[in-house]
């Protein structure tokens, strides 16, 4: 239960962070930060609830953005980088880095915790 309460609050706050704020795209961090601080979790599942948190909500909304210009800029973008022109693949990294950063914020909340 904490898993997933961890999980829904990390997606939820990182959104509304983004949505009703005007400040960096690194400002999920600070949510992230304060529920593996509030909910307390070992650091390994604070980590996966980050991770995972973000993860989804990050490659969701790349997705969504994505599906909205019929992949143009994603398949151009994915032709720089050594992708092959998979816009599938540029979602999945953009969703890493988010989770990835998410995920070390969360261990540094639950670790802060319990010292």
């Amino acid at each position: 239960m904490k898993f997933s309460s961890a999980l829904i609050l990390t997606a939820f706050l990182g959104y509304a962070i983004g949505l009703f704020t005007n400040m960096p795209w690194w400002s999920f961090v600070i949510s992230s930060f304060l529920v593996a601080l509030g909910v307390h979790q070992k650091p390994l599942k604070a980590f996966a609830s980050g991770f995972l948190g973000q993860f989804l909500l990050w490659a969701t909304l790349a997705s969504i953005k994505d599906m909205a210009n019929d992949h143009l800029l994603s398949i151009k973008v994915a032709k720089i980088f050594p992708l092959g022109g998979s816009y599938w693949a540029l979602i999945l990294i953009t969703g890493l880095i988010g989770g990835l950063v998410s995920g070390l914020a969360a261990i540094a909340g639950s670790t802060a915790r319990k010292k």
